[in-house]
């Protein structure tokens, strides 16, 4: 800051001189003293001046709206809403987000730092604050290949720069409790630039829990229930109380949330698609849903604002009070949180849900061409059977953790798979999209509910290899073939002909057009998935078949690698002892 700019800081609050912006006649929600102060807010040029009786060179008169500080996600992979940072900032603008915590971990596993220069270029194009997490477990487990290795010495650089707070989530909960080298190796880089650790520990107790925040991994957003969230709290930790697209953890975990434990409790989405973007909002909708389950709004707004900014080291942020940001949110009531005008740094960013700003696109070409295949045939595809019990991956409804289960199947004589209409079991392929490794790894799967024809993504956690289901060997490599072709994204498929499509040129992992048009091709993909293909109406086609290749959740999983018994850490094979 500069001495002159200081200087009519100073001037403005003391009222010596008018104010750039006066917002008049506001319910100021004081995060500090969790009290309403009825009053005006002096702007000048990006920061607050002050709050009382203030003239300006522009007057705005709120008519008597609550005035909260802008509201801070504290944490979200942008990637999983298939849209650039920019777009998505237009998106969320508007519902009165004007920070977010973005951990870019899905384009880094699959283009490295490439990926994060173009994350953070991106960003630069909407008025939304991006802040960025630098990735920590890339590649993700050494049980798939991913597109890039960020080990500790190549981490030594990003971590300095100036819009990276510190280190995602921390997946590798493991290394972390077993002192790995390695990963005390990446844990040093942040602590030598003083920088924070995310974290992410499910199911992790007792004295493990212990060594794992001993570390100083400041929050989590994994906990399934209260009791892990107050053995977090008691350590020290933040909990996120996380309401996204896929997991819905916030109204179970609102019930240990008390006014003795409130202040080390934040929000965030971690996945956001534009149908929920549209229908339920951002963070408005997370603090509508905390009123609902009868916490105090003052409260779940410190939650939205205060907690985070504390938290993630943002100290010139979240709150209405002199010398802080101006990022003001003005809406109607308490309970329902109608957002009216979003500020930030100062400027009117949106109105009445409509964002005001130019959104401006970054050129996408250092991360196109993401989809390498090798030598990718109908051959490959084929399993030879020695038996015909097998291990078969069966989904449970409305959860991405799987059983593991030994189904009796047809085969013929050369010991391939013949498909039972009456059994819904169904082959399922991943193919590896980074390396040119040519691996082509199948196995089945058991609940999808897949009819005909195939499904092919390039989107699947974490190291984003293909991945496709089908009904039989030639949909599947129908759709893989289309889904190379596009290079990325979604193909749905039936009778070797593209019923329905949507190209992510961005890395194989998002689209490169307008969260109004990707959110028209996502309804039209789930509707002619569950209408055309048949797939089960109680199965998300897409994010449900995203998380098949993730070896990370139990119980059983398939990588490019082969098929993967979570539970014991080991591959396994198709045929069942």
């Amino acid at each position: 800051m500069k001495k002159e700019n200081l200087k009519k800081l100073i001037n403005v609050a003391s009222g010596r001189l008018k104010a750039d912006i006066v917002i008049k006649n506001c319910k100021i929600i004081d995060v500090f003293s969790h009290d309403i102060i009825n009053g005006d807010i002096a702007i000048c040029d990006d920061q607050i001046a002050g709050i009382g009786d203030y003239d300006g060179n522009e007057i705005i008169d709120s008519h008597g709206l609550y005035a909260s500080p802008g509201f801070i996600e504290s944490h979200i992979h942008i990637e999983s809403s298939y849209l650039s940072p920019s777009e998505l900032g237009r998106l969320l603008v508007p519902h009165g987000t004007t920070t977010i915590i973005a951990d870019p971990h899905e384009i880094v596993n699959v283009c490295g730092i490439t990926g994060l220069d173009y994350m953070m270029e991106s960003a630069k194009g909407t008025a939304l604050d991006i802040k960025f997490a630098l990735p920590s477990c890339v590649p993700a487990t050494p049980f798939e290949h991913a597109g890039a290795i960020l080990d500790s010495e190549k981490m030594k650089e990003p971590i300095k720069r100036e819009n990276i707070i510190g280190l995602g989530e921390f997946m590798n909960f493991i290394g972390v409790i077993n002192a790995d080298d390695e990963v005390l190796n990446k844990l040093i880089v942040a602590k030598n630039e003083g920088k924070i650790i995310d974290g992410h520990s499910p199911q992790v107790y007792g004295k493990d829990l212990n060594a794992y925040s001993a570390a100083r991994i400041l929050a989590d957003h994994e906990c399934a229930d209260v009791k892990e969230m107050q053995d977090r709290i008691q350590r020290g930790m933040y909990i996120l109380l996380r309401q996204g697209s896929a997991c819905h953890d916030l109204r179970p975990l609102l019930k240990g949330v008390n006014e003795k434990n409130s202040r080390r409790c934040l929000l965030c989405s971690d996945d956001r698609q534009p149908k929920t973007i549209f229908e339920e909002g951002h963070i408005d909708g997370h603090l509508k849903i905390c009123v609902e389950e009868g916490l105090d709004a003052i409260t779940a707004i410190q939650m939205a604002t205060i907690n985070a900014s504390e938290c993630f080291r943002l100290y010139d942020r979240g709150a209405i009070a002199p010398g802080y940001r101006a990022d003001i949110v003005l809406f109607e009531d308490l309970k329902d949180f109608k957002i009216k005008n979003v500020f930030i740094k100062g400027e009117l960013v949106a109105q009445n849900e409509k964002y005001l700003k130019e959104t401006k696109y970054y050129d996408i070409s250092s991360v196109k061409g993401s989809v390498k295949v090798k030598d990718f045939s109908l051959d490959k595809l084929k399993i030879k059977l020695k038996s015909n019990k097998i291990n078969v991956i069966e989904l449970s409804k409305g959860s991405v953790v799987t059983k593991k289960v030994i189904e009796t199947v047809d085969i013929d004589e050369n010991g391939e798979f013949i498909r039972n209409q009456n059994k819904d079991i169904v082959k399922m392929v991943v193919v590896e999209r980074h390396n040119n490794t040519g691996n082509v790894a199948s196995a089945f799967i058991k609940g999808y509910g897949i009819k005909s024809g195939a499904v092919a993504l390039s989107i699947s956690h974490d190291s984003h290899n293909i991945i496709a289901v089908g009904v039989n060997d030639e949909e599947i490599y129908f759709a893989v073939k289309s889904l190379i072709e596009q290079e990325g994204g979604i193909v749905l498929t039936k009778n070797n002909k593209i019923i329905e499509s949507m190209p992510m040129p961005i890395a194989g992992l998002m689209s490169d057009k307008n969260g109004e048009w990707v959110n028209e091709k996502l309804q039209s993909i789930h509707e002619k998935a569950h209408e055309h293909l048949g797939i089960s109406g109680d199965v998300e086609p897409v994010m449900t078949l995203c998380f098949m290749s993730l070896p990370v959740i139990p119980e059983l999983k398939l990588t490019d690698m082969g098929l993967f018994d979570v539970k014991n850490s080991k591959f396994i094979n198709i045929e069942a002892e």
